[in-house]
Parts: C-alpha cells; structure tokens; sequence
C-alpha cells in the first residue's frame, strides 16, 4: 500500500491538504474512531464501513453522540483521502479503512494519540487525557502530557500552526481543559461548563482503576461487535438494525 504524500527536503509530510480547510465533525469523528479502534481493537483492524459506522456513533467515550449514516460516513472517508488521512486496505472481500494521521499532518504518535481523543471526547485536561489514552498509549506523567499539548500549541506557521489550545479557567474548575483545532477555532460560548463535584473526590488511583475496569469492558463489548460482524459478513447476513 502507497500513499502519494507531498514530502518536504527532510521526507517529513507537508500536510499542505490538511492546512487549506478545517475538518467537518463527521470527518473529526470517522479519523478519530479509526485512531480509536487501531490501537484499542487491533485484530479487526482496518475497520469495515458497517464497524467504523458503529464505531463513530457508539454513546459511551463519544463527545457530543452523533448519528452519522453510512452516506455520511462514506462521504467523510472521501475527504480524509484526498487529505492523505485514510487509506482503503487491500486483500480483503470487504473494503476496509485505515488512518494515516500521524505522518500526513506531520506529528509524533505521542501527539497523534492527544488529538485522537480530543476529536473523540472533546475538551480535556492534561489528567483526564491521560486516565482516557491509557489504552491508546501510556504517558510517564500529567506533565508529559503537558509537554506534548504545549508543542502542539506553540507549531509554527511553517508546519500549519496551532494544532491545540488551551481553554480559560471555567468557573468552579481546578484545571484548564485543551481543545483541537482540527474543526478550526473553537467557540468558547458553546461549551459545556464541567460540573465540579462536591464531597470527598475521588483519588488518582481509584479513578485510574475504574478507568481500567471500563476499557476492559469496552474492549470486551468492541471484540464482540467485531466477531459478530466479520461472522455476519462470512454468512452473507444483515446485523440487527442494518437494512
């Protein structure tokens, strides 16, 4: 498989693409699900149109839910091609998708992890980015974390700019959440306030291990879908739901 990426004198991608126009949210959602599931459920990946559509429209790890059609979909997965973000597999009866982001807008996996989730989940702080990528990849500290949003934030001009900002301090919050830019500028006035809790909170490790025991179930619930839609497609059947 090739890929006819623009290169500068030092082979790294220009992404020229990427910089002429902002991401739609449906092309947000089906580039960020398919960072998702490449690292979460590896043995179905690339993933088939029918999975990638579940994917992007499931209601748990998704800010905002959406409800994207196949069409729609379809229609994001063209764009991202001619943007050099996704690929259709080859070999397989069933065409399948793959992301290409890390190299086409030109940024280390590290970083390419914080958008994806970003993209999936919206706003975030530096803490709450690595309890959720724990799955995708394991950052040392809150503070690594920091250091890759900060050089996403600080780009320069010459490599597309400003991939990140950093979100005022919302009333009654302890820390300040980051935001792509991959949708372009983000409007601050439709956001949604955290609700901070009131009582004892709970401790980094407890929450870590609750966050543990939820990807495991998700990635039992994600291997299930999987399994039932390769075994659907080997039969020639329709899964619940589908036409």
């Amino acid at each position: 498989m090739t890929s006819d990426l623009q290169t500068s004198s030092s082979g790294r991608p220009r992404g020229h693409d990427f910089q002429q126009r902002p991401l739609s949210p449906a092309e947000a959602r089906v580039l960020g699900t398919l960072m998702e599931k490449a690292r979460t459920v590896p043995d179905s990946y690339p993933l088939t149109l029918n999975a990638l559509v579940t994917g992007c429209n499931q209601k748990s790890s998704r800010e905002p839910v959406m409800n994207l059609t196949d069409a729609q979909v379809l229609e994001a997965l063209d764009e991202l091609r001619g943007l050099h973000m996704v690929m259709e597999g080859s070999g397989s009866r069933v065409t399948r998708y793959e992301h290409n982001f890390a190299r086409a807008v030109g940024v280390p996996d590290q970083s390419a992890v914080l958008l994806g989730m970003l993209m999936l989940r919206g706003p975030q702080t530096a803490g709450e980015l690595r309890l959720n990528t724990e799955r995708w990849h394991k950052f040392l500290d809150i503070a690594s974390v920091d250091g890759f949003l900060e050089e996403l934030q600080d780009r320069s001009d010459e490599k597309g700019g400003p991939l990140v900002v950093k979100l005022p301090r919302a009333p009654g919050a302890r820390e300040q959440r980051w935001a792509h830019l991959l949708c372009g500028p983000v409007d601050t006035s439709t956001l949604a306030t955290p609700t901070s809790s009131s009582g004892s909170q709970a401790t980094e490790d407890e929450v870590i291990a609750l966050t543990r025991r939820l990807a495991t179930l998700e990635n039992t619930v994600a291997q299930l879908q999987a399994q039932l839609q390769n075994l659907s497609e080997q039969l020639g059947l329709s899964q619940p739901g589908q036409p």
